[in-house]
């Protein structure tokens, strides 16, 4: 469980540079927090909603880090870092079956012809190397969760590399972390991002796997659950 203690209530004023968000505290307050997520944050950024937020060590220049945001009624977490730590530790205890029986993990490894860095690379003396990339998902439109909410030309570059890996005789999967609960299915987001659509396609059709778990999102942690249907034509 990815648990950020000690979290603080907040109302959204403004989300904007990317990294940095305007809120209002319980007590009155205004502050700036930072936001740990690049994409567009579609339907998590309306002024007035709530929101949780993680005091920052001793020493940062915000004194906060927006964790989560509740939505349509549930908990939603948007630290873009969460889904690979969340993914490393289920690797390591074998809590992914599509991706157990590996001997040994290791992360950012540089591979492939434009030089990408893998999120993790799985390696076993009789079954091989598997590379896996991980994505962060939070947007939902009715049932789906859908990936990716702005245009992604870096996830493209991981798909062909992925690609790449299979076509010379090695295991490559594709992981999207759904922080959220309320989601039956993983589709693309095809009028978002055409590109990373066709991708897709082009990997699946290569080998590369394509996996999605959703996640227990509470006040007390984050923490991988249950895995999903993945729909690409969706």
């Amino acid at each position: 469980m990815s648990s950020p203690p000690q979290l603080v209530s907040a109302r959204l004023i403004r989300r904007y540079k990317r990294f940095l968000a305007d809120v209002v505290l319980e007590d009155g307050r205004e502050a700036t927090a930072h936001c740990p997520n690049p994409g567009r944050m579609l339907g998590l950024n309306a002024p007035g909603a709530k929101v949780w937020l993680r005091p920052a060590p001793p020493g940062r220049k915000l004194p906060l880090t927006m964790e989560l945001v509740e939505a349509e009624g549930t908990l939603v977490g948007i630290n873009t870092h969460v889904p690979n730590r969340l993914v490393r530790r289920a690797l390591t205890v074998g809590r992914v079956p599509e991706l157990a029986g590996y001997d040994a993990l290791r992360g950012e490894v540089t591979y492939g012809h434009e030089r990408s860095r893998i999120d993790f690379l799985l390696e076993d003396p009789v079954r091989g190397r598997c590379w896996v990339e991980v994505k962060n998902v939070h947007w939902r439109v009715g049932d789906f969760a859908r990936f990716p909410d702005a245009v992604t030309s870096r996830g493209a570059k991981h798909l062909r590399e992925l690609a790449a890996q299979v076509a010379i005789g090695e295991r490559a999967a594709m992981v999207y972390v759904v922080q959220r609960n309320d989601c039956e299915r993983l589709g693309l987001a095809r009028d978002i991002d055409p590109a990373y659509a066709d991708a897709c396609a082009r990997a699946a059709t290569a080998g590369v796997e394509f996996l999605a778990y959703a996640c227990r999102v509470s006040l007390e942690g984050i923490e991988l659950a249950h895995p999903m249907d993945i729909d690409l034509e969706a």
